[in-house]
């Protein structure tokens, strides 16, 4: 199936994917899996689309420290500029 021929889900549909979702005016929800996605007070039944996932152990707004690299670590790479430039380490 092609992109174009996928659906949002619509307002009373279960969610099945954490995440914070739009709907056709713009306006944010965060909504978790189980939950039913909620109907508009103007235009009622609306399309619904996820914009950006939602972690469970990101709920205190930060990134998970062992995800940040070391400056150090970074400071030692070598940046490797051409696949055929890598040093011979004789393993041949």
């Amino acid at each position: 199936m092609g992109k174009e021929k996928d659906m949002n889900p619509v307002s009373h549909e279960r969610v099945e994917v954490d995440g914070i979702y739009t709907n056709e005016l713009g306006q944010e929800e965060h909504l978790h899996r189980g939950q039913t996605f909620p109907a508009n007070v103007i235009l009622g039944t609306t399309e619904w689309e996820l914009k950006e996932y939602m972690f469970s152990n990101h709920h205190e707004g930060t990134t998970d420290p062992r995800l940040v690299p070391k400056k150090d670590e970074i400071e030692n790479q070598k940046k490797q500029v051409h696949p055929r430039l890598h040093q011979d380490q004789s393993d041949k």
